[in-house]
């Protein structure tokens, strides 16, 4: 499966922006899918998840409450909604997708074998 990461943007704190990976070549359906982050200097971060149930999405603490993670198995697209946005939220924001993720290891970056360019998101404050 390709992904293809877009919607990031410059907002201002308290703000919101959805982002969206598109996939292609495989049905998204079949993929658990992820949102990870990378601020400079600092590793890459699980964001929020959602594995092939559909029912089960985590988030990070510093998501929870504020972002959505969600799909659509006829665009075949995977959003995040962000809402109250802060400027910790600064970060490049991937999508990962794997068809083999289970929740016990839903948050390790490691266990994804696809994943989106990236794209950025800058919360001033």
């Amino acid at each position: 499966v390709q992904l293809q990461a877009s919607g990031g943007g410059l907002v201002q704190a308290g703000g919101s922006l959805r982002l969206s990976c598109a996939a292609s070549g495989r049905t998204v359906s079949r993929y658990a899918v992820a949102w990870f982050r990378q601020a400079p200097g600092k590793e890459r971060e699980f964001v929020a998840g959602n594995l092939r149930s559909a029912s089960r999405s985590s988030y990070a603490d510093s998501a929870k409450g504020r972002f959505a993670i969600s799909r659509d198995n006829v665009k075949n697209t995977v959003y995040l909604q962000m809402n109250s946005l802060k400027p910790e939220d600064t970060a490049v924001y991937y999508c990962a997708a794997d068809p083999s993720v289970i929740l016990s290891s839903q948050a390790m970056a490691a266990q994804y074998d696809y994943w989106g360019q990236g794209t950025q998101v800058t919360v001033s404050s």
